[in-house]
């Protein structure tokens, strides 16, 4: 499978200290890759890198094999759409108003959308379910919907890779379920790329393909689920003692916390870490 970012020896600061410190990676076309690890681990500088908002001071990172360096903003708008952690839109607009700004890379030397761009915003709407809405204003619809004409208009722009972080952040459980189950089906249905920061473990180990976990701007362990999602590697990142065990239905890690007043009983439990990875 082609890649479709490579980043070789990375570093990145914002003024004397790395935030971002001798990374490597490879992602691979058609993955659902996800970055965890604590706050300031370097989560959302590493997508900002990514994303071309920002360069790193030393080492290369490719897109497709090219410098993403040397591609201008409007030209990886058309491949690469990032999805900030804090997304807000500065006037009213209805919901069809909303997705419509996804089409502005494409709209190079004209003022007004085109038949085309109608057909991709209102095939965008539909494919997150929120078409029923179009004439809905922004301020009139729930946080679970906000963050679907968010993904909408992230869907407008045509990428083939989506980065998104830490998307559901502010959402209940519910809501989470729904953004996660949606982005699942865009990346198998339209084998898009999806590249994710996210605080919730469990959600990282049931919809991601492969994890990396980062911890104070370095790479703890990047692999599967069941390779990054250990006891070990999250007590060493996050300081605190969890069990990972076996999901009853979708059998990938599952992590349990542990508080103190519990923490004695750990070591009463009848499983080891490593026998259910061996089933």
């Amino acid at each position: 499978m082609k890649s479709a970012y490579k980043a070789n020896n990375i570093y990145f600061k914002y003024t004397d200290n790395w935030v971002i410190e001798d990374i490597s990676f490879n992602i691979r076309d058609g993955d659902f890759f996800g970055i965890i690890g604590p706050n300031g681990s370097g989560k959302s500088s590493l997508l900002k890198l990514i994303s071309r908002i920002y360069i790193p001071q030393k080492g290369r990172i490719s897109l497709r094999e090219t410098d993403i360096s040397l591609l201008g903003r409007d030209e990886l708008s058309k491949t690469v759409s990032y999805v900030p952690q804090e997304s807000s839109f500065l006037f009213p607009y209805t919901v069809a108003e909303a997705v419509s700004l996804g089409r502005i890379p494409h709209m190079k030397g004209r003022l007004f959308e085109n038949s085309h761009d109608q057909k991709v915003v209102t095939d965008a709407m539909r494919l997150v379910g929120i078409d029923t809405l179009r004439d809905r204003t922004i301020t009139d619809i729930s946080g679970g919907e906000k963050q679907r004409v968010i993904i909408a208009r992230a869907l407008a722009q045509e990428p083939d890779i989506l980065i998104m972080d830490e998307p559901t952040t502010s959402l209940d459980i519910g809501h989470q379920l729904e953004i996660f189950n949606l982005l699942s089906r865009l990346n198998t249905e339209k084998k898009l790329t999806i590249i994710i920061s996210l605080h919730d473990l469990n959600l990282g180990s049931l919809y991601c393909h492969r994890l990396m976990l980062m911890n104070m701007g370095r790479i703890s362990a990047i692999g599967t689920p069941l390779e990054v999602i250990t006891e070990k590697n999250i007590r060493e990142v996050y300081g605190c003692n969890v069990i990972v065990d076996k999901h009853p239905v979708a059998g990938t890690p599952r992590v349990s916390l542990i508080s103190e007043d519990n923490a004695f009983q750990c070591y009463d439990i009848p499983h080891t870490n490593a026998a259910w990875r061996k089933s």
